[in-house]
Formats: structure tokens, sequence, C-alpha cells
């Protein structure tokens, strides 16, 4: 008997083969000759048909293959960013490298009673430029230094080169400062610090002192402390002065650095520096009261890290 039945085609939708011939062509596939010999092969037209039906399959396939390989590399491709929306600013490019930093360095004196002569370590560029520094320097010295020492030490010029503005001092009666009774009390010390960083356009510092010149800085951080942006006491001179309500009352971050072989003056100025309630404390190991000095590496290391900080 012979019957048709309903196919569907997703490109034509449903159509109609009788059983019939669909067999026969089946038959075809596997055996060409036997249709030659069969008395009901199916007519030309539904053997063009199935044909037909079979080519467009085969072209589908072929397509989704295709289209299998490509989609990988047409997916990478979609990802990568063309130039044209780089330059519109739309795509993260990295940032062009900094400048390289050289260092200028200077000495000069400030006239005044007493005149006051400083060495000064600025960041420039290639050109010679002054690049704006990060943060402005002010390094006092101790009882048997000057301000070369920090200039031997390298210390100018590692922070000018990390683009701060460096600026060393001679205090009065050291190295090349003469000395004068006009610095014989705390306030007129005082005015000399701000003397001093008022004429080299000095804002808001960070002051470091060592030992000696703790006369000048520790006054001027109780009575100008609006004026720091930091402070680095190293084993100052002056601590035992003030009372803890007026230590309590400093809001300046503070670096407190001593050497752990200087139990005098170095224990002593700990002790009282710690009532400041914004510090962190660097006690070097194997260093006697010039810290600094036994143990350049570490204290300039120290020195990067809290200015850093302070940004």
């Amino acid at each position: 008997m012979e019957y048709s039945t309903g196919k569907y085609s997703p490109l034509y939708g449903y159509f109609s083969i009788s059983e019939t011939t669909y067999g026969h062509f089946v038959g075809f596939l596997l055996n060409p000759e036997s249709l030659l010999f069969s008395p009901d092969h199916p007519t030309l037209a539904e053997m063009n048909f199935l044909r037909n039906r079979l080519v467009v399959l085969g072209l589908v396939l072929l397509a989704t293959v295709l289209l299998y390989l490509l989609l990988p590399s047409i997916r990478q491709g979609s990802m990568e960013p063309s130039l044209d929306v780089q330059r519109m600013g739309l795509v993260a490019v990295s940032p062009p490298p900094p400048p390289a930093i050289n260092v200028s360095v200077r000495t000069g004196q400030l006239p005044g009673d007493p005149p006051l002569f400083f060495r000064e370590a600025l960041p420039v560029d290639g050109s010679g430029r002054q690049i704006l520094p990060r943060l402005q320097v002010v390094l006092l010295h101790g009882q048997a230094f000057s301000s070369k020492t920090w200039e031997e030490l390298g210390t100018l010029a590692l922070l000018a080169t990390n683009g701060y503005q460096a600026l060393a001092v001679d205090l009065p009666g050291f190295g090349n400062s003469p000395d004068s009774d006009a610095v014989k009390t705390d306030q007129h010390r005082v005015d000399l610090l701000g003397r001093f960083m008022e004429a080299l356009g000095v804002r808001t510092a960070v002051l470091l002192s060592p030992s000696m010149s703790g006369h000048y800085s520790i006054p001027f951080l109780m009575k100008h402390s609006a004026q720091l942006h930091g402070f680095i006491p190293i084993a100052p001179v002056g601590t035992r002065s003030y009372t803890p309500q007026q230590y309590q009352s400093i809001q300046t971050p503070t670096l407190i650095v001593f050497g752990a072989l200087d139990t005098n003056l170095g224990a002593q100025s700990h002790k009282n520096l710690m009532q400041l309630p914004h510090h962190s404390v660097l006690k070097m190991e194997g260093a006697r009261h010039a810290c600094y000095m036994d143990k350049p590496w570490e204290f300039h290391q120290a020195l990067l890290d809290f200015l850093s900080k302070l940004e």
C-alpha cells in the first residue's frame, strides 16, 4: 500500500512525499542500479525534489560548520579596540612614563640678623625647568654638624630625586652662618625659623630636626604646628619643657627617630614625644645618637616612606 506522510523542512515547512518514493530514493543512494530494475520506481520530478532538498540541507550543514570555526576569531576581533576608539578616549590606554627627574643644587645666604647660609636641592626636568615639588622639607642639624652634612650624606639629592624640595640651613654659629645674640630665647629662635621659611617661599614644611636643633624645632612645633605638614625629630633636646597637655594638642604627623644605643637623649626624647597623638617610631638597632649617619640607608628608606604618607 502506498500512502503519503508529512515531512518538515526548516527552509520550506511541511511537504508531502510518498513512502514508496522515499524508499526508492534511499535505495538509490545505497544501490543506484536497483532503480533500473524496479517496476515502481519514482518519477523524475520526485527525484529532483529530493535531490534539491538534500542540496539545501548540505549547504545548511556546511554554513553551520564554517560559522562554528570562524566564531572564535570573530569574537576576538570584536574585543580588540580600534585605533579610532582609542583616539576618542573611550578605551583606557597606558599613561606616558613620568619625566626623568634631575637635581639642581644651589647655595645662598639670607640677609638679616643673623644672616643664614643654606643649601637647596630642587627637582628639575631634562631641560632644567623646575618641577613642582611634592613637599618642602626643611633640614636642621646637630651640634657637630651643618647643612653640608645632609649634602655629604646624600639626603638632599635623594629628596630632590624623589620630587621633594630640600632646604638645609646652617643655624647661627654653625657652618657658614655667624653666631648672634639675637637667638638667645625660644621666641627668637621661633622667629628665625619663621623668617627662613617665609624668605624661601615655604608655606607648610616637613621639619627634620636632630639633637641640638630641638632648641629651634620644639618651640616652633608648639607655637606654629599649623605651618608644619610633618615633623621628624631625631633625638632632639628640649622635649622635657612641655606638659602632656601641650603635646596632646599637636595634630602634626610625627616620625620619632632614635638609635637603640642612645640610652640618654634618644630614650628621653622618645618617651616625651610619644605623647604626640599622631606619631610613629623608627628605632634603629645598633645605631648611636647620630643614628642617621650610622645607618643612612635605613634612615633614608624610612624618611621617604613617611613623606609619601603625608601627600
